[in-house]
């Protein structure tokens, strides 16, 4: 198994909105660029719900949702995971990224966006437990852009996704 780390938020300190995954697959961690397995929908439905064209630099689409108030992040720091499927993680090792620090720095956040049941699970698990009673955060869970999702069409996880255009 191997020990992986996930990355540093895409994040301006005035971001309204959070969407988080588990942690990048193996395809993401080479590349060093959430979201990079060419099969993974997450930055086509980000680029057709906010109108911006195909092809975008990476550099250029984290700057997209940067200018709707949209930070991006994982709920892990590291964990060990055999592949790139969540359900492989191993939940011994799990280190969760320092949200009571994110949501200080960002202090207008109040709407949590899971990309897939396992975000959603290790943030109300490991993470909530440990945040500030009076924290008020709306928390929707999406399905994951992930093309393990096979059972969402792409159409149909456009349709889901576009309630982050409703926090814009």
């Amino acid at each position: 198994m191997s020990h992986i780390h996930s990355f540093a938020p895409i994040a301006d300190p005035d971001a309204h909105t959070l969407i988080l995954g588990s942690i990048p697959g193996k395809v993401s961690l080479l590349a060093g660029k959430y979201y990079a397995h060419p099969r993974n929908a997450f930055w086509k439905i980000i680029t057709t719900l906010f109108n911006a064209k195909d092809g975008l630099a990476y550099d250029d689409r984290a700057d997209l949702l940067i200018s709707h108030g949209i930070a991006l992040w994982d709920v892990l720091q590291s964990c060990t995971r055999e592949s790139s499927l969540d359900s492989d993680i191993d939940e011994g090792t799990i280190i969760t990224n320092d949200f009571v620090h994110f949501f200080e720095s960002h202090p207008q956040i109040s709407t949590i966006y899971f990309n897939g049941a396992k975000a959603e699970h290790l943030f109300s698990r490991y993470v909530l437990p440990g945040l500030e009673e009076g924290l008020a955060l709306n928390l929707h869970r999406l399905p994951s852009t992930s093309p393990a999702n096979a059972s969402y069409s792409f159409s149909e996880k456009l349709d889901a996704w576009q309630i982050i255009c409703a926090t814009d």
